[in-house]
């Protein structure tokens, strides 16, 4: 049996009223948002702030991770004009924070990367005051379609760890836990001025102590933002929730993750990778790198 939501979850009904008008464009004008595909639970919060994720490259996904209710099946073709969409929003919104997600393309030999590329150098040309960031898949390991991505200077690459390694084979099937920090890995070792951040939901079964373990593997990949948030079933056929984290809980993780050095972590029951980025970012950006660089000064490799 489900449990029931907690009171905390609930939002107040001026979040959901401020909506309306956004919610009208984006079924008329601005077809493609995480946010609608994924069902997310800030959508209301997020959109009362003109804040949107966009998802290019289709609405079908070549994986099914069981906790997420994005279409899995045979994706088309990818389609370049989609930028007009978001171009079109950056002006209609006034937006001065784009981010971009996708499903996973494994279908493609590039995973999607030439299209991140393209999406990113586009929106430079006609609004460089706009910063972005994108939300990728892990390409299947792939370093050089990783590398496309990196030269294309988004502001922040964001690729989402999700839940512990014991959870993968349940929650991430198609994905491995250790590509997916060496992805985190590698955008710094090829550009260290681009910002990486990384989400991990909680509530699939995951122990304090598993957390522990991959905040502390996070941070090793040179990460300068976690996210950490509540699992909230989608569907039907998605993983049922083994339990709510209260507030508190959160505010342990939070204290857990930035005591094994993580410059800045988000967490709470409604933290999403992307939730807020925006106004998250200005102050992120201000010290981050200087952070990074005292980390690697104090970093000793293990055996040295």
């Amino acid at each position: 049996m489900q449990q029931r939501l907690p009171e905390w979850f609930k939002q107040p009904q001026s979040k959901y009223q401020a909506t309306k008008q956004l919610s009208s464009l984006l079924k008329s004008e601005i077809p493609n948002t995480i946010c609608q595909e994924a069902k997310c639970p800030n959508r209301s919060d997020c959109w009362s702030k003109g804040v949107l994720t966009f998802m290019v490259l289709g609405t079908v996904c070549t994986r099914t991770c069981a906790f997420c209710s994005v279409k899995h099946g045979k994706p088309l073709a990818p389609d370049r004009t989609e930028i007009n969409s978001i171009l079109n929003a950056i002006e209609k919104l006034n937006l001065r924070f784009v981010v971009m997600t996708s499903p996973n393309r494994d279908d493609l030999k590039d995973g999607g990367a030439s299209h991140y590329a393209y999406l990113i150098e586009t929106i430079r040309q006609h609004h460089p005051e706009v910063k972005i960031e994108v939300l990728i898949p892990d390409f299947k390991g792939n370093v050089e379609s990783l590398k496309v991505v990196i030269a294309a200077k988004p502001d922040v690459i964001n690729h989402n760890m999700e839940t512990v390694s014991r959870l993968y084979s349940t929650a991430r099937k198609g994905s491995l836990y250790k590509r997916s920090l060496q992805l985190l890995t590698t955008i710094k070792e090829f550009d260290d001025t681009i910002l990486t951040k990384t989400g991990v939901m909680v509530g699939l079964g995951e122990t304090v102590e598993e957390l522990t373990q991959t905040f502390e593997d996070i941070n090793h990949t040179g990460v300068d933002i976690v996210t950490v948030g509540q699992y909230l079933k989608p569907d039907k056929e998605s993983l049922d929730i083994a339990r709510y984290y209260h507030p508190d809980e959160f505010d342990h993780l939070k204290t857990v993750a930035e005591s094994l050095g993580i410059p800045f972590v988000f967490s709470g029951p409604l933290v999403r990778s992307s939730f807020l980025a925006e106004h998250v970012f200005d102050k992120t950006l201000l010290v981050a790198r200087r952070l990074n660089s005292a980390r690697e000064k104090a970093y000793v490799t293990p055996g040295a």
